[in-house]
């Protein structure tokens, strides 16, 4: 189990913004690699309302049930590994494990039982570590429609935001911050639909 304070920054990038950074960092073929949201929540969106989320993470050799819950300054991620059989029996139906997600669930008044799996969101990512913190490249595919953003993850706010817009205005990449991605996938497969 880690619990983990998240602090990025994102910003939604064009194919032709992405296609250049691409270039100009130097990632090749195999520096990409792929990974599966599925977004968890009660049929009334309780954790969306309480600006949390809960997803089932599927990397290649494991899985990652992680909650994030708001913090000061960016989200409390608690997240707990789960083995395949586990991750399966939860997109299809059964409860959250013990442990510390499932823990602090309750804390925020959710209750494990009333969650299903809404959707799912797959990911192509890139990452390089950049002026003490890591930028991610990621090309999204959720509902009908894809799109690309750039993430900088680090420890200071202040410093990180300074680091990031510094880069949007050397790169000439029009500043556009990106909802994060489950909010983007709920947009758009949601209130699209409605």
């Amino acid at each position: 189990m880690v619990k983990e304070l998240e602090i990025e920054f994102r910003n939604l990038l064009t194919k032709e913004e992405y296609d250049r950074l691409i270039e100009d960092f130097r990632i090749k073929e195999d520096d990409f690699f792929e990974q599966t949201n599925f977004y968890l929540d009660t049929a009334d969106f309780g954790l969306k309302e309480r600006n949390s989320a809960l997803r089932i993470r599927q990397l290649e050799t494991q899985y990652q049930l992680t909650l994030k819950t708001p913090e000061a300054r960016g989200l409390m991620e608690t997240t707990q590994i789960l083995a395949a059989d586990q991750a399966t029996a939860i997109t299809d139906g059964a409860n959250i494990p013990v442990g510390p997600v499932r823990d602090t669930l309750k804390e925020i008044g959710i209750n494990h039982e009333d969650l299903q799996v809404f959707g799912s969101l797959k990911t192509i990512r890139a990452e390089k570590d950049y002026k003490k913190g890591l930028l991610v490249f990621d090309k999204n595919f959720y509902g009908s429609i894809s799109d690309f953003d750039l993430e900088y993850e680090v420890s200071d706010y202040v410093k990180g935001k300074e680091i990031f817009d510094k880069l949007l205005k050397e790169y000439q990449i029009t500043n556009h911050p990106a909802e994060n991605k489950v909010a983007r996938f709920y947009n758009h497969v949601y209130k699209n639909n409605n």
